[in-house]
């Protein structure tokens, strides 16, 4: 008796030091930090509470994260991570995939890919793996062609076929939106594209499949991957409450990866 009162006691303890506390999660605006704030409820009623931190950018959420300003962040794709943490020497692990951004190309002085013009400015967004993916999404629509031995991150100099004779100018992601006026067409990550007024669905001139391989991860640390916290943050992104908002709030311009 005596030892099972003592088990209940630790089990109980151990509750209340696990979620009696808070999770800061740093997240872009959009879906990001839209789908956190809809499990916020959901993990408060269980002891949770979720501190949401907005980056517009997609350097510093992992810096932030690495040095424990964060307990985990949401903004990015796999390869990106595995990329950056690889250059940065950073050890943080993916905790969860989460949804599905098809990533597509949009502009405003044309409304088919047909129309564009020999010798047109695309812009692309200039970190290795968005700006790998941009360049296989036009090589998709057959408007160029990359090397095959550059893999998942070709750059422009990886371009071995290029009909229309097609310009690239390289840009940071969050631009390429406001930066649609001085370019023939950009290729933008879905959420920068949705802040920017742009609907995937119906905007877009190309874009991803629901194949993609770029499902949006939760980062954290990798030693903290095991925390009971964590393990309740993955299921509650993951749960049916989820995946309904992404159907009914985004309507195919977001898709769920679970």
């Amino acid at each position: 008796m005596k030892k099972a009162f003592i088990i209940l006691f630790l089990a109980l303890s151990i509750t209340v030091i696990s979620f009696g506390a808070s999770l800061k999660i740093g997240a872009t605006p959009r879906p990001h930090a839209e789908i956190l704030e809809v499990i916020k409820p959901l993990a408060k009623e269980k002891g949770l509470d979720l501190e949401v931190v907005v980056f517009t950018d997609y350097v510093l959420p992992n810096l932030a994260l690495a040095d424990g300003e964060l307990d985990a962040n949401f903004f990015q794709h796999a390869p990106y991570l595995d990329t950056f943490k690889s250059d940065r020497g950073l050890d943080l692990a993916v905790l969860v995939a989460v949804h599905i951004e098809p990533m597509g190309a949009y502009s405003k002085k044309i409304s088919s890919l047909s129309e564009l013009k020999k010798g047109a400015l695309v812009g692309i967004p200039n970190d290795p793996t968005n700006g790998g993916r941009a360049l296989l999404l036009l090589q998709t629509a057959g408007l160029i062609e990359v090397d095959k031995d550059a893999g998942i991150t070709p750059t422009v100099f990886d371009i071995v076929k290029n009909p229309k004779n097609l310009k690239f100018r390289e840009l940071e992601a969050a631009m390429l939106p406001r930066s649609l006026v001085d370019l023939d067409m950009a290729v933008i990550n879905t959420n920068y594209a949705l802040e920017g007024g742009l609907v995937p669905t119906t905007d877009a001139l190309v874009i991803e499949g629901e194949e993609s391989p770029y499902a949006n991860i939760v980062a954290v640390r990798t030693a903290d991957l095991e925390k009971p916290e964590l393990n309740l943050l993955k299921e509650l992104l993951t749960s049916s409450e989820v995946k309904e908002f992404l159907e009914s709030e985004y309507k195919g311009s977001i898709v769920a990866a679970f």
